[in-house]
């Protein structure tokens, strides 16, 4: 603020007086004009032009002390220019001009004029737009010489993976009608088709090899990751639609209980912070036994160190003799469940058993057995939890295979009944079939007359002891301690973890695509989003969040970028395009990652309304009424 000099004219003498006005200066449609905050009269109390540049200042600093809530502690050295200072101000209080002085609000608005449009949601697309920068994706596709659109596209694609999980077609409507992704990455939102998605998905699968290995090397520097055990998998998802002429979709079991689908299988090696270090995918009839040869081919130039093979943990489907003998050909750890008989082992004398609780609570008993001819450490693990499980599904198939064999006895009596000995036969192995674990335990007996018919059914029980709860790890590690070893097994977890993020937070499951060429980008872009996600997740359970991605996007989506528009007194439209600011569980997870708040502050436009454009409010309508 300073001191603006005006002269009056008295009409009586003719004469004019010298007044003074204090005046901020302000900047508007690029000129610089005025604002009046005090007419301050003659001011004949200051004689001099420096008492009266003082009494500004002091003005200046006052309002400063005021808006900082700062004590006044030091007062002017000429009383007078302090007692005017402090009256001028004390006048600028009550007159309500703080505002107006400090430059907060210098145009008035048509109240009735301002709007909120374009609500779009920015906050789960901001967080995992950082996380990809984190995963240094741009630098890495600027290396490969994609252009700025190209790789501006290929962030919005796997952005929207992790934000809004769904079909290209319905994703690109999502993206024009409900997200500011486009205003994060900043492609054009005009030119985002379900084509260009499609093509885009391809593209980055083209480089899947290099961007893995990438990704790979980026989080084990990122977060110093050592990779010194490594969990591998498969699962296997399956298709909607008929996939007569494809090379990839075959039938096989069904993880999901679809025997009526093509399938398609996905092995993912993941780290114990769940950090994907290879994926293949395979034909929908493979084996999980058959897989780990590629595997073992490419696996050391997947880990953060080339030259220390990983410990590698997997579950008993691949834990075949030959796929054991094959890791240790090739220097491997192993950890695993054994795929022998439990009768098979006796206890080891010199170790007792150890009782632990698993990550639920449930009490778990170890104890260390020996199986002769064999030099792997040999684990037995009972869990009073799975035994209950196990005697309730094993009680329950008893009683379904016993109610099984009292159809076929009662068909024997029926007139119309089933009695000749090859088809009485044929029910009962469709029988052992349908429930192949309870057979060991039943012995059953026909009575056959001379004609072949079947004239009695009997059975009984097998006298066989049910080791229920129990099973065997196996491991080629030199470790004493069994609940170590137990840790070690028990990280198997963490991939079923990955595959359920994968299924169920990134909609992989079903797949809907046609080729084969679709249907494996599809499933690698839904490993881009993983990525992105676990990059996420696991700095935020560093920091004691322990969401699921569900929840985590849920509460990212309260972040919205809106814009409102306003008519001032100058009949202007003045737009402006800004974040909402973070609730305070969206601050926790910002603060959590070191990410910023928002993409932009805000961005402003001034525009002069044409007379078509001007907006009726309640205001004009009285003025132009008179």
């Amino acid at each position: 603020m300073f001191l603006k000099i005006a002269y009056k004219r008295i009409r009586a003498t003719g004469e004019e007086e010298k007044t003074y006005r204090l005046v901020e200066s302000y900047r508007y449609m690029d000129r610089v004009r005025h604002e009046i905050i005090l007419h301050l009269g003659k001011l004949e109390e200051l004689e001099t032009p420096e008492q009266k540049r003082d009494m500004a200042i002091r003005i200046n600093t006052l309002m400063r002390q005021y808006h900082r809530k700062e004590l006044d502690l030091f007062k002017h050295e000429d009383p007078q220019v302090e007692i005017l200072a402090q009256k001028f101000f004390k006048e600028i209080l009550e007159k309500q001009r703080v505002d107006t002085a400090s430059g907060k609000s210098r145009l008035v608005i048509d109240e009735h004029s301002v709007k909120n449009k374009d609500v779009r949601e920015v906050g789960t697309e901001w967080l995992c737009k950082q996380a990809l920068d984190q995963l240094g994706l741009c630098s890495f596709l600027q290396h490969q010489g994609w252009e700025e659109e190209k790789i501006q596209l290929a962030y919005t694609h796997i952005i929207s993976r992790c934000a809004y999980p769904a079909s290209e077609l319905r994703t690109s409507e999502w993206i024009r009608q409900n997200s500011s992704i486009c205003e994060v990455t900043g492609y054009p939102i005009s030119k985002v088709t379900k084509d260009k998605l499609y093509h885009i998905t391809k593209e980055l699968y083209n480089i899947k090899d290099a961007l893995e290995k990438h990704l790979s090397y980026r989080t084990s520097e990122l977060f110093d990751l050592e990779d010194e055990i490594i969990l591998y998998d498969l699962t296997n998802t399956y298709y909607e639609g008929a996939m007569r002429s494809s090379q990839l979709a075959k039938f096989g079991r069904s993880k999901e209980k679809r025997s009526d689908a093509k399938l398609v299988v996905l092995a993912l090696v993941v780290n114990l912070e769940g950090f994907v270090k290879y994926s293949q995918i395979f034909e929908g009839n493979m084996a999980d036994s058959t897989s780990l040869q590629k595997l073992i081919e490419d696996l050391s130039l997947r880990t953060s160190s080339a030259q220390r093979k990983p410990t590698i943990v997997m579950d008993a489907g691949i834990a075949t003799q030959k796929n054991l003998e094959l890791l240790k050909s090739k220097k491997f750890e192993y950890m695993c469940v054994a795929r022998s008989s439990l009768n098979k082992y006796t206890i080891d004398t010199d170790s007792d058993p150890v009782k632990i609780a698993d990550k639920k609570g449930q009490p778990l008993t170890l104890q260390k057995v020996k199986v002769e001819g064999n030099t792997d450490t040999w684990l037995l693990v009972h869990s009073e939890a799975k035994a209950v499980k196990e005697s309730g599904m094993n009680s329950r198939f008893s009683q379904r295979y016993e109610q099984g064999l009292e159809n076929i006895r009662a068909s024997l009596t029926k007139k119309s009944g089933v009695k000749k000995q090859e088809k009485v036969s044929e029910r009962i192995g469709r029988l052992k079939a349908k429930y192949p674990s309870m057979n060991r335990y039943y012995d059953i007996q026909l009575a056959i007359d001379e004609n072949g018919i079947v004239t009695e059914l009997t059975w009984q029980q097998k006298p066989v002891e049910k080791k229920e709860g129990h099973y065997l790890l196996r491991t080629t590690l030199d470790e004493k301690q069994e609940a170590t070893q137990w840790a070690v097994y028990n990280a198997i977890r963490n991939i079923e973890g990955s595959f359920r993020c994968l299924k169920n937070d990134l909609d992989l499951r079903p797949i809907f695509h046609k080729t084969d060429e679709a249907s494996m980008a599809h499933l690698h872009l839904g490993i881009l989003a993983y990525w992105t996600v676990n990059t996420l997740r696991y700095q935020l359970k560093a920091k004691g969040i322990q969401n699921e991605w569900t929840d985590i996007r849920r509460i990212m989506d309260t972040q919205k970028l809106v814009t409102t528009t306003m008519v001032d007194q100058y009949d202007q439209l003045i737009t402006i395009r800004q974040c909402s600011e973070p609730e305070a569980k969206v601050m926790e997870i910002y603060t959590a990652l070191n990410y910023k708040l928002q993409p932009f502050t805000r961005k402003k436009s001034v525009v002069p309304l044409s007379e078509n454009q001007k907006i009726e409010t309640p205001a004009t309508r009285a003025k132009r009424s008179g």
